[in-house]
């Protein structure tokens, strides 16, 4: 089997399995050595990395890469909107992120225009179905993401319609970042007929993996919760130590643990 043939196994398995979300090859390497069976780039953890709230197309596939090359697991690539509103244009960054080694994609209906931030539903449908094209092709796992409740659409009848357009047009994985509560995660696993992604990074963290196994989700990421952990880690510490206090060097790894994790 390739490694796409078993990240697309891995959708398949009766329990949901859980994908978190490195942002370089260190982090990668830790959590292949945490016995995680995949993982998945954040293009807000890229963001973060170089500074910023936005990361280009360029530095999102060189992330993509950075991580498909740290270690044997599948990786899925969140590649945004694919950086074109043109479905055909959008479809060419699933092309480019498989050229890196990705095995999954996302793609998602948020046009990143302020005043209209969610695609008109036909052209969101459009671009799912030129993805679907490219996906297959490459033999890509392909995830269409609908953005509705992030950004205040708040319209959870029409979540559910894109969901199943996207589905229907052919999409592997469907998701709706930003679900919250369990009633709505089980709304959405029972309206559609494909694997359904949850993000935890948004959802009542006192939900369980044995619920979520439960409601039917198939697949559980964090998107850039990882990141901003380790960023608020990093801020506390240098906020103490601006204060002259030096306690969180009690907290850190051995250096032996990273050395064999890294090696």
């Amino acid at each position: 089997m390739t490694t796409a043939d078993d990240f697309r196994a891995l959708h398949e398995r009766p329990e949901p399995f859980l994908l978190p979300n490195p942002w370089d090859a260190g982090t990668a390497r830790l959590l292949a050595g945490l016995g995680f069976d995949a993982l998945a780039t954040t293009s807000l953890g890229v963001a973060n990395v170089v500074g910023r709230t936005r990361a280009t197309r360029a530095e999102i596939l060189a992330n993509v890469r950075e991580i498909a090359d740290a270690t044997p697991l599948p990786v899925n690539a969140d590649l945004e909107n694919g950086f074109a509103d043109d479905p055909a244009e959008a479809a060419k960054m699933i092309d480019a992120a498989a050229d890196t080694g990705a095995v999954g994609a996302s793609i998602e209906d948020q046009s990143s225009d302020p005043d209209s931030p969610i695609y008109d539903f036909g052209l969101a449908v459009d671009r799912v179905r030129a993805a679907v094209e490219t996906a297959r092709a490459r033999s890509v796992v392909l995830t269409a993401r609908t953005e509705n409740q992030l950004w205040g659409a708040n319209d959870f009848a029409d979540t559910i319609k894109r969901l199943q357009a996207f589905g229907e047009a052919g999409a592997d994985v469907l998701y709706a970042p930003g679900l919250r509560t369990l009633d709505e995660i089980r709304a959405v696993v029972s309206s559609v007929g494909k694997p359904v992604n949850v993000v935890m990074g948004f959802a009542d963290p006192s939900i369980t993996l044995e619920q979520l196994a439960e409601a039917g989700v198939r697949r559980i990421s964090i998107g850039a919760a990882l990141s901003r952990l380790a960023l608020k880690s990093f801020m506390d510490g240098a906020r103490e130590m601006k204060a002259g206090r030096f306690g969180f060097v009690a907290d850190l790894p051995p250096i032996s643990e990273l050395q064999r994790a890294f090696r």
